[in-house]
């Protein structure tokens, strides 16, 4: 039998998505603290917007 541990999503993730779409760089810092994903995803939100909410959703789901 195998039993499948894709992660899953606490309504906290939800509250990071949602700072995620306002600002991207918070959700990561409310996910991960200050770090190399942090710093990469304000440079990710330097050149452009959607890069970098992309990056936050990203970093939210995988963690």
């Amino acid at each position: 039998m195998t039993v499948s541990t894709s992660p899953t999503l606490t309504p906290f993730d939800l509250v990071r998505l949602f700072f995620s779409l306002l600002l991207p760089p918070v959700g990561v810092f409310l996910q991960v603290g200050i770090g190399l994903q942090f710093w990469l995803n304000i440079l990710l939100t330097i050149l452009g917007y959607f890069p970098g909410v992309l990056h936050a959703a990203w970093v939210i789901a995988t963690r």
